[in-house]
């Protein structure tokens, strides 16, 4: 097995990657500033419009994710394992996903304004999406070992994090709020944040999968 990882490395390989996935992990970093930005908007169209800019966002990462798998399809001899290009395209992708569908949610339920523990939720995730930034920006240098290590460790300590804000929202918004339809539509909204905070930490495991293949 270590003869193979040698000789794959050895070989010349497509760079293409790297510039791909730093072009999706940036992406999530320009959609999750716009996501903070709805839910601090306090006017109707601007609403529309931010919620419209992170539609292009999630179409641009699938673009980008269908680049990738095209790449893969195409290329002889990638700069790491194949299931792990596929799995870590997938992860990124599958947070943009959950945020589209959190802002696509706040549209169809005519939300005008968000509680507090919405916003602290996004800071977290945007906390956490830095750092996964970060990661993706240093798979061109595997060896930086202390670096990554640190990332892997933010992520996670960052979805720990966003697990206790999940839950002290949800227990604030049963015992604050009356209107029991806003509870449903506020409460979606949260899981759809807190998801997204849990497929960051599926794609720093991915990361660090590709770390500990490659050291």
């Amino acid at each position: 097995m270590k003869f193979d990882r040698l000789i794959q490395n050895l070989l010349p390989h497509d760079e293409n990657f790297y510039k791909l996935f730093e072009q999706a992990s940036n992406n999530i970093v320009q959609a999750v500033a716009v996501l903070k930005e709805l839910a601090i908007t306090q006017e109707a169209s601007g609403r529309d419009k931010l919620i419209m800019q992170i539609k292009e966002l999630e179409h641009h990462g699938d673009s980008i994710t269908h680049q990738i798998f095209s790449e893969l399809n195409a290329t002889f001899v990638t700069p790491f394992d194949r299931e792990d290009i596929h799995e870590l395209a997938s992860a990124l992708d599958d947070i943009l996903d959950h945020m589209d569908g959190t802002a696509s949610r706040a549209s169809l339920y005519k939300l005008t304004e968000f509680p507090e523990s919405v916003i602290r939720l996004i800071d977290v995730l945007q906390l956490s999406i830095g750092e996964l930034d970060r990661g993706v920006g240093m798979l061109r240098d595997i060896n930086k070992k202390n670096e990554l290590q640190r990332v892997f460790q933010k992520v996670n300590d960052y979805e720990n994090v966003a697990d206790d804000v999940f839950d002290n929202a949800v227990a604030e918004l049963f015992d604050k709020e009356k209107d029991a339809i806003r509870i449903i539509k506020i409460k979606e909204i949260l899981v759809g944040l807190e998801t997204a905070t849990d497929k960051c930490e599926d794609a720093a495991n991915v990361l660090e999968g590709i770390y500990i293949k490659n050291a």
